[in-house]
């Protein structure tokens, strides 16, 4: 009987906790089971970026279980950086975190308020990764986070739990490129992520990305419930370098928009 390791137990965690927000996924998961084995190709987290809670530290588990820090990256206009993961044999791992610092004196303030509330020593745990929220948000809160930052709000409202799984399209065989899986996703009522268009990114850069918009979901908050976009589902299309090999990073430019399929303002 086949024994599953720590790191692939809590990636299972992961994905019960992300299909229960988001239970499309399944339904696209199981769609494209059909006719293959569904491969993932990365998650992805967030968090703020205040002591405690930065990226090192989310990423502190997964470096215990054998993942390395590949790449950083920067995305000016949403205020955000982030950093990318890899394991010998298990799924890419993206990490971002809302440079805090960057926004206005009453969102720090607020994020810290928020922060307060954490056991920063559950941090270093593999179970924080599907942990969901560790303090107490009203609506007002939240809504007062979106008018800054929809990031914010995000994190405010779901805290720490798989952003988004994505399949890779390189292991559907029924499919040769990202617009067939497109078509396909449409042909079955799944609303796509059309900022910066459709697909982001092209052969030449090496990956082709789309997305579904967020599943939205009921979120209690101390005051009241509303219906939020939740988490969403990626496809992601890798191409292979001069030297042969599929490229394993991230775009910048195209991630930018993929952060756009949870906008609570575009809903």
């Amino acid at each position: 009987m086949f024994k599953m390791s720590s790191i692939e137990k809590t990636f299972e965690n992961m994905w019960q906790n992300y299909l229960a927000l988001n239970p499309q996924a399944k339904t696209i998961f199981d769609l494209f089971s059909r006719e293959n084995a569904v491969v993932n190709d990365h998650v992805a987290f967030r968090t703020f970026g205040i002591d405690g809670m930065r990226v090192e530290d989310i990423a502190q588990p997964l470096l215990d279980a054998g993942y390395e820090e590949v790449e950083s990256y920067h995305f000016e206009k949403k205020k955000l950086r982030a950093k990318h993961y890899q394991h010998p044999s298990m799924p890419l791992v993206f990490i971002s975190e809302l440079i805090v610092e960057e926004f206005s004196s009453e969102l720090q303030s607020i994020v810290r308020q928020l922060a307060s509330q954490m056991q920063f020593a559950e941090v270093a745990s593999s179970e924080f990764l599907y942990s969901g929220r560790h303090w107490d948000l009203s609506s007002a809160v939240y809504n007062r986070l979106l008018e800054e930052s929809e990031y914010a709000a995000w994190v405010a409202a779901f805290g720490y739990r798989p952003n988004h799984f994505t399949v890779s399209i390189n292991h559907l065989e029924q499919f040769s490129t990202i617009q067939e899986v497109n078509e396909f996703l449409k042909d079955h009522q799944f609303e796509l992520n059309q900022a910066g268009g459709e697909v982001k990114g092209t052969p030449e850069s090496f990956l082709e990305q789309s997305s579904t918009m967020a599943n939205s979901v009921e979120v209690d908050f101390i005051d009241t419930s509303l219906t939020i976009p939740s988490c969403f589902y990626e496809f992601a299309l890798r191409h292979p370098m001069a030297s042969g090999e599929l490229f394993k990073g991230f775009i910048a430019s195209s991630a930018d928009k993929i952060f756009e399929s949870t906008d609570a303002r575009a809903a």
